[in-house]
């Protein structure tokens, strides 16, 4: 009864780390420290919409619409389908 006991503690204890949640791996290449960002800008005067790749200052004449796009084509989409640009 013991060594069935013993090789069972043994088992688990060998088997308990195979269980344990595993690091996120990366596939591929890292991004770079400083991924390219693209924002839908609107021009407060003149309404008017544009893409540009650095987010507007805080008070200016540009203000952001929408969240941050991570390629132009997707900013140039989104620029599109908004409905407060004219």
């Amino acid at each position: 009864m013991k060594k069935i006991l013993l090789t069972t503690v043994a088992m688990l204890a060998f088997a308990a780390p195979s269980f344990a949640a595993e690091p996120a791996k990366t596939v591929g290449q890292a991004p770079p420290a400083a991924a390219a960002s693209f924002y839908l800008a609107q021009d407060t005067a003149t309404m008017k919409c544009q893409v540009v790749n650095a987010q507007p200052a805080a008070g200016g004449t540009m203000k952001v619409i929408g969240a941050a796009h991570t390629t132009q084509a997707s900013a140039l989409t989104a620029l599109t389908a908004d409905k407060t640009c004219k």
